[in-house]
């Protein structure tokens, strides 16, 4: 195939941790054939781009971004508009860029608080001039800048419009295959692609639904984290009281984890009709509680509940650990400030 003639890929990280990355190199000798059906325009994990060659593409120019990453701070944003503009198709690439993802659990707190702990209160510093990162620092070769470290971090689509999004922490290798393969027949062959704002790459149900262990009328008592059971292989994790978030999070992969005895953490977000990951797990918890009043030994419903809730360890960090920033909470409240984006 012509080099010209080729659609061209881009795929760039944000706040993230390079899994989505690793993912993609883990397609096996099909990424020859991703170097046969693509030029590669922008790819800074695997070669040596510079965000200047994007700058000086025609918008446009990529046929499709693969952008994976929350947006953290003002270098995250900057690049997620720069590759929207030069970009035909661009994609949110795996949990971070889809919903947040881990990154967003520090929507939990303020951008001080985060820069206090990390900077200042930490058993592991040595920083006894209390140093803060300044976004300008003025050295002996010039003017430094970092980017400016946002309070609030958001997901790809809640800067830049997202024409599609491949869910996962990280994706599937096999999903990435597929999907790649998908978009290279459209671009070549004119095949036809789901409509603009599609979820492609994992199903439309909940994981539950592909999941093999037994399924049964669950009673739960207390939950139990991973280290305090050894969970029977058979039956359903949640029905053991492991928390496993297959009832709120899409199909998909396989139910890899609830097979191999650890409970879905819920990285791919809500199946359709969902709004709320979160809020959907915590009512589905709330319909299986043991819970019967009165009760024998006098405690009340609202006793017995406490009691269940307190065997729940770090609930925000359960039920939004993906989720977070497009969650309905977004994030916890915080006073106004120029520094609060």
């Amino acid at each position: 195939m012509n080099q010209n003639s080729k659609p061209k890929l881009a795929m760039y990280w944000a706040s993230s941790c390079g899994g989505c990355e690793i993912s993609t190199l883990n397609i096996g000798e099909n990424i020859l054939a991703v170097d046969e059906l693509f030029e590669i325009a922008f790819f800074p994990c695997i070669a040596d781009f510079k965000v200047k060659d994007v700058e000086g593409y025609p918008d446009g120019y990529i046929d499709v971004c693969l952008f994976n990453g929350a947006i953290r701070n003002s270098d995250n944003q900057e690049m997620a508009e720069l590759l929207r503009r030069k970009s035909k198709v661009l994609v949110a690439f795996g949990a971070c860029a889809h919903q947040g993802s881990i990154p967003a659990l520090s929507n939990l707190t303020s951008r001080a608080a985060t820069l206090e702990t990390v900077y200042l209160d930490n058993p592991t510093l040595d920083n006894p001039q209390g140093i803060l990162p300044n976004t300008q620092y003025e050295a002996d070769e010039g003017l430094l800048e970092l980017p400016t470290f946002f309070n609030t971090v958001r997901s790809l689509g809640q800067v830049v419009p997202v024409d599609y999004t491949i869910p996962g922490c990280p994706p599937e290798p096999h999903q990435i295959w597929t999907v790649l393969q998908a978009v290279a027949a459209a671009l070549l062959q004119g095949a036809e692609l789901p409509p603009a704002g599609s979820i492609i790459g994992a199903g439309t149900v909940a994981v539950c639904k592909e999941c093999t262990r037994e399924k049964e009328e669950k009673q739960i008592g207390r939950y139990y984290r991973p280290f305090e059971i050894v969970p029977d292989p058979e039956r359903c994790l949640l029905s053991q009281g492991i928390i496993c978030m297959g009832a709120a999070t899409r199909s998909g992969c396989g139910a890899l984890c609830p097979q191999v005895g650890i409970g879905c953490r819920g990285c791919y977000g809500p199946p359709d009709g969902v709004d709320d990951q979160g809020a959907a797990m915590i009512s589905a918890l709330a319909s299986v509680m043991d819970t019967t009043y009165p009760t024998d030994n006098g405690n009340s419903l609202e006793q017995q509940i406490d009691t269940l809730i307190d065997t729940l360890a770090d609930p925000a960090g359960t039920f939004y650990r993906f989720s977070l920033a497009n969650a309905v909470l977004g994030r916890a409240r915080q006073p106004a400030s120029p520094v609060h984006k």
